[in-house]
């Protein structure tokens, strides 16, 4: 029997067949779960494609979900803290809550609301919170998009206990980061920084590192946390697993997002990403993807509640042809988000016909 992802990776669409006729320079890793409930059990069959711990890919934003889930677990551990609790960051002018950082980030992949909960967290408890699960390896390094990306110690948090008592969370030190002796840390033939261009590889040793296998882990144990021993489950209360898995799956315009700059799929790169059409209201996407220095990842369950079809997919594709990177010339919409688009189309037709 054919193995159902190699049969989709093998489809003559053009999509598909352009990626897969120049393989080398796309850096493609995928891992696509079929599901399947006997009874009160979970079942998930694993098919990997190029699937490579050691292999290196720059995971963007997809290191908000671990941000957001580490965030909820430390809240639970201090009593004068709940999701709603009001906070700002210190130098920071804007007040928000956990839950609306949270929820920014899944809807828009707000950096801002992502560097908040790093602040709150510190890169080392965060880390640690993720490895103790059992999911593999993760390494947040830096904050995103901002100009203190690097610092290692944490900013104040200014917390609001209620209307008129504030409390001031400690700085947090962290460990610097060592660099990642991973093949294909450094890649292309030049990059650009101050304006300026060098003719050499662009070494990504500092960088956050999240592999396929680890984010994968991350996505089940979230969305089936019953499959899992208790020592392997994130500690959430049932209202924050809830209050999570929502806003995975909520779209920008459900939250009053302008609908024409965050049309239904902008975060949602399976299935839908190349098309701003409204998505079907019966498939429900809970995932969380990143885009930045030409890679494209998404880390997705598809749930299609009509035709009660669930999958789990978590790809990634670098796209940079001219080998330069931080020159924002990358084919995002030429290349990477039809080939992750079709890939989510091929294997929810494989899903559709399959026998449970």
């Amino acid at each position: 029997m054919q193995n159902p992802l190699e049969k989709a990776l093998s489809s003559e669409n053009l999509k598909i067949k352009k990626v897969m006729d120049s393989l080398d320079q796309y850096e493609v890793q995928i891992r696509y779960t079929q599901i399947d409930r006997k009874g009160d059990e979970v079942v998930f069959t694993d098919f990997d494609f190029q699937v490579d711990e050691n292999h290196y890919f720059y995971p963007a934003s997809t290191v908000k979900f671990p941000a957001a889930i580490a965030a909820l677990e430390k809240i639970n551990e201090i009593d004068s803290l709940t999701m709603e609790t009001k906070f700002y960051v210190e130098g920071d002018s804007i007040e928000t809550t956990f839950s609306k950082a949270i929820s920014e980030i899944f809807a828009v992949s707000d950096n801002v609301a992502n560097n908040r909960l790093v602040e709150f967290l510190g890169q080392d408890n965060l880390n640690q919170r993720i490895m103790d699960k059992g999911v593999g390896e993760i390494r947040v390094a830096h904050r995103l998009s901002t100009s203190n990306a690097d610092d290692l110690v944490t900013k104040p948090l200014l917390i609001y206990l209620n209307d008129t008592t504030t409390a001031s969370s400690k700085p947090i030190i962290n460990t610097p980061p060592t660099p990642l002796a991973l093949s294909a840390i450094k890649k292309g033939k030049g990059f650009y920084a101050s304006d300026s261009l060098y003719e050499e590889p662009f070494d990504f040793a500092l960088k956050n590192y999240y592999p396929v296998s680890s984010q994968h882990n991350v996505l089940k144990r979230i969305i089936f946390p019953e499959a899992f021993p208790e020592e392997e489950r994130f500690n959430l209360s049932e209202l924050q697993s809830k209050y999570l898995r929502e806003a995975m799956h909520t779209l920008p315009g459900e939250l009053g997002y302008d609908k024409t700059e965050y049309y239904d799929s902008y975060v949602k790169f399976l299935m839908f990403g190349d098309n701003t059409q409204p998505m079907p209201e019966y498939i429900k996407i809970y995932n969380k993807v990143g885009y930045a220095y030409g890679t494209l990842t998404d880390c997705a369950y598809i749930h299609d509640i009509k035709n009660n079809i669930e999958f789990m997919v978590t790809a990634t594709i670098l796209v940079n042809n001219d080998g330069i990177f931080n020159d924002d010339a990358y084919e995002y919409d030429e290349i990477g988000i039809p080939f992750l688009a079709q890939l989510g189309r091929e294997l929810y037709n494989i899903e559709l016909n399959r026998k449970r």
